[in-house]
């Protein structure tokens, strides 16, 4: 199965921004801003307080043109960029009174995506086989599903689908529904679009043979030991299908399911478990 890792482009950067102002404004007025004189002019640097993954700076800009067109930046990290604790990573300076209204939203982009590349990359990293792709799934914060996807692939990761629109992921409730694995997956090969990749949910070694002996060619195995997934590698090694797992993936013991044969892992909290990285913006 082809993946394709998700790219932002501007407008759906600026359309995040945009929704995330006006949460703050409503149309209205920065009562508290207005209290810096209109036509003052500041600077200002945003440093990190911890390691992290950098990931959002068009989402800092945006943040801030949209207050201040001529606001002016002086990066010094990179996107991806691997960063200790103290690292300043950018110099912005404009009007006073549209950094200060603009500060929370960059801020708030930064660190959660950050948060999220950086906490892809941990488990990448403890994973340590490139030949296991480390993918996201559709837990992500409500409204930033496509920032949180962008910075999945910043921290090393890969995209599962986007949404319910690009792919079929057949779980335990459709199983259900439709009368059976053979049922429904039979049904999604005869109705499904074929550019449309189809995927079904085991929870065993005999639903597996069952959905192999059906036509899958993508199974994920959920919440399995050990012991079933390498039964299920082992069984699967004839057959021209992929196997990923998910449930119960941690930073312990990632490095195991890695080693295991399969191809792919899923893992929810690398958007949802997120603990936002803690930075700083202070006026110079």
């Amino acid at each position: 199965m082809t993946v394709i890792n998700y790219h932002p482009s501007k407008v759906q950067i600026a359309a995040d921004v945009s929704r995330s102002l006006q949460e703050d404004l409503r149309g209205a007025t920065d009562w508290t801003a207005s209290l810096i004189p209109e036509d003052k002019l500041s600077s200002a640097i945003i440093t990190t307080n911890q390691e992290m993954i950098v990931c959002g700076l068009h989402w800092v800009e945006h943040s801030f043109l949209l207050c201040d067109e001529n606001c002016q930046f002086e990066w010094f990290v990179e996107e991806g960029q691997h960063i200790t604790a103290g690292t300043q990573l950018v110099k912005i300076a404009g009007n006073s009174r549209a950094m200060l209204t603009a500060e929370r939203t960059a801020l708030n982009f930064l660190q959660t995506l950050s948060a999220t590349a950086t906490t892809t990359h941990k488990f990448v990293t403890q994973a340590a086989n490139p030949n296991v792709k480390i993918m996201d799934t559709r837990k992500t914060i409500p409204g930033l599903r496509l920032a949180q996807k962008y910075a999945v692939t910043v921290g090393g990761g890969v995209n599962q689908r986007i949404g319910l629109f690009d792919g079929v992921l057949i779980k335990e409730n459709h199983i259900i529904a439709h009368g059976g694995i053979t049922q429904v997956l039979q049904y999604a090969l005869e109705q499904t679009p074929k550019q449309i990749p189809i995927q079904i949910e085991v929870e065993s070694f005999a639903e597996l043979k069952e959905a192999v002996a059906a036509g899958a060619n993508l199974l994920l195995l959920d919440n399995m030991t050990m012991a079933e997934i390498l039964q299920c590698v082992d069984y699967s090694k004839p057959y021209q299908v992929e196997l990923e797992i998910s449930g119960n993936v941690n930073l312990d013991n990632i490095h195991t399911y890695a080693q295991s044969g399969v191809h792919r892992i899923s893992i929810g909290a690398l958007t949802k478990n997120i603990q936002a990285i803690d930075l700083s913006m202070r006026f110079i």
